[in-house]
Formats: structure tokens, C-alpha cells, sequence
């Protein structure tokens, strides 16, 4: 992605000072949003490898098939909440609109994060 790009995450910052730094392993998401976001422009960006090393290990599928699924546009993200419940638990609920074949979809949904020796990782997700 262009260094001086827009991130995908719709943060309204540059990639490269939004979750760039995240993809390229430069940097740890300090907080359960920000590697939501991260992950969503993972999958903008079709980086299966960044999903997998971010998903929990009790919870990790072996792979995601990024690359045999039909061709997905994603066209925007909307964090709708935040909630850091202590103990290093965290919610965040979101919409992120796409599109597969010309038809328009919208993935409502709230995921569940743990924070394990300082990193957060992504448990699961459910649709409200």
C-alpha cells in the first residue's frame, strides 16, 4: 500500500501512521479497537497471514481461504462501540460493508478480545 495512502480502516489517518505500523510487525495495537481496525485492513489488504497471528490461539482456524473466496470489495468500516471490561477483556461492535459479485452485504458484529503478556488478541464474534 502507497505510504501516503488513506488507511482502510477508515480512521481518517495515513496507513503507514494508522495500522501500518500493526501489518508490518512494527508495532503492537495498543488497545482492542485499534487491532479491530487493524484486522479489517488486513482484510482489505488480503493479509491472511496478519488475521491468523492476531486470532487467539484457542479460537484460530488453520487458515481463512482468502485467496479461493470470490473476489470481496470492501467498501467501509463503522465502529459503533468500544468496551474495555477490565481483566483484560475487551468488545467492540462494528459494521463493515462490502461487496461480492456486485452485491452489496454488511457484516454487523461484536468480537470479544483478550489481552495475554501485553498483546490483544481477537477470541470470536457474534451478530447482534
Amino acid at each position: 500500500m502507497p505510504h501516503n495512502s488513506d488507511c482502510p480502516c477508515g480512521s481518517g489517518r495515513l496507513h503507514a501512521e494508522c495500522c501500518g505500523p500493526y501489518l508490518a510487525a512494527t508495532a503492537l495495537p495498543p488497545d482492542a479497537e485499534a487491532l479491530m481496525r487493524s484486522r479489517y485492513s488486513a482484510y482489505v489488504l488480503c493479509d491472511e497471514a496478519y488475521l491468523l497471528a492476531t486470532w487467539h490461539p484457542d479460537t484460530r482456524p488453520a487458515s481463512l481461504g482468502l485467496d479461493q473466496e470470490p473476489a470481496t470489495k470492501w467498501l467501509g468500516l463503522a465502529v459503533k462501540r468500544h468496551e474495555d471490561a477490565g481483566n483484560g477483556r475487551a468488545m467492540v461492535e462494528f459494521v463493515a460493508r462490502y461487496k461480492i459479485g456486485g452485491r452489496a452485504h454488511r457484516l454487523h458484529e461484536t468480537s470479544r478480545f483478550l489481552l495475554e503478556h501485553g498483546r490483544w488478541w481477537y477470541l470470536d464474534g457474534k451478530s447482534p
